[in-house]
């Protein structure tokens, strides 16, 4: 069966990554590409690939006029809401790799996903490395009872905390909540010196230049601290493989799957 993929955001700097890869990946088939500022433009001529005939589409309800099974959204946070949501209400299945949902936004999702009959992944981070991640901070927190997170990222990212942080904290908070010995409202000085709290678990965001990305999730009990950290440079290589096997899932259940662990062997 031949999936076929709208990519919004195709010549961002994942989407760059995504058009060979899904060109180059059997089953899968490239039928409509979004990018505002080349809206008009040919796909190939843009990226500078050889023998690839695609006009772009200026928006997303353009591009889902050509009949397309996966959307795959790597746009902006201001943006995603509505391209996900007209998706869905078309009848077609979702790859999320834009942060910005919140966790009102998600079960919006949801609720549209099971009332149109389609999948949606929404995954905070693609790499493969990132899942393992938050495997292994899941099982930690099973075993210790406190943590907090910090989470890095380029000062060009405008939205806090991130879509890693937002998953990791979320599934957290299926396994239980941190103990904490004194409230942050009870904090001498300023208590947002103690970061932000989700889910009951406060996350400090650092946005600063530099070639690395990356988020720490930082366990402790008495006598002992783990810490599990992810790191990522700038190249979106690492997140291909894990946006093909989401594009290749969604259209095999329905309703929203927060996570790319959750459609994994893991």
């Amino acid at each position: 069966m031949m999936i076929r993929i709208c990519l919004a955001g195709a010549t961002g700097v994942v989407g760059r990554a995504l058009v060979p890869a899904i060109r180059g990946s059997k089953g899968l088939r490239l039928v409509s590409a979004v990018s505002r500022s080349n809206g008009g433009r040919d796909l190939g001529l843009v990226l500078g690939i050889p023998g690839l005939s695609l006009t772009i589409s200026p928006s997303v309800a353009e591009a889902l006029e050509t009949k397309a099974d996966v959307l795959v959204d790597f746009t902006s946070p201001g943006a995603v809401r509505s391209h996900v949501l007209l998706a869905v209400r078309n009848g077609v299945n979702v790859v999320i790799g834009t942060s910005g949902l919140t966790d009102a936004d998600h079960r919006e999702v949801d609720r549209e996903a099971k009332k149109h009959k389609v999948g949606v992944v929404a995954a905070g981070n693609f790499a493969v490395s990132a899942v393992l991640a938050e495997y292994f901070a899941l099982t930690a927190a099973k075993y210790l009872h406190s943590w907090e997170i910090i989470e890095y990222a380029l000062d060009t990212k405008p939205d806090a905390p991130s879509g890693t942080s937002r998953e990791l904290v979320h599934a957290l908070s299926g396994v239980r909540r941190p103990k904490v010995l004194i409230p942050v409202g009870k904090t001498y000085g300023d208590p947002r010196s103690r970061g932000s709290p989700l889910d009951g678990t406060q996350i400090h965001s650092v946005r600063l230049p530099g070639p690395m990305v990356g988020i720490e999730a930082i366990f402790g009990r008495e006598g002992e601290r783990l810490t599990i950290r992810h790191e990522a440079g700038r190249d979106a290589g690492p997140y291909v493989n894990g946006v093909l096997l989401a594009i290749r899932k969604a259209p095999t259940f329905v309703g929203l799957k927060q996570g790319l662990w959750k459609i994994m062997d893991v």
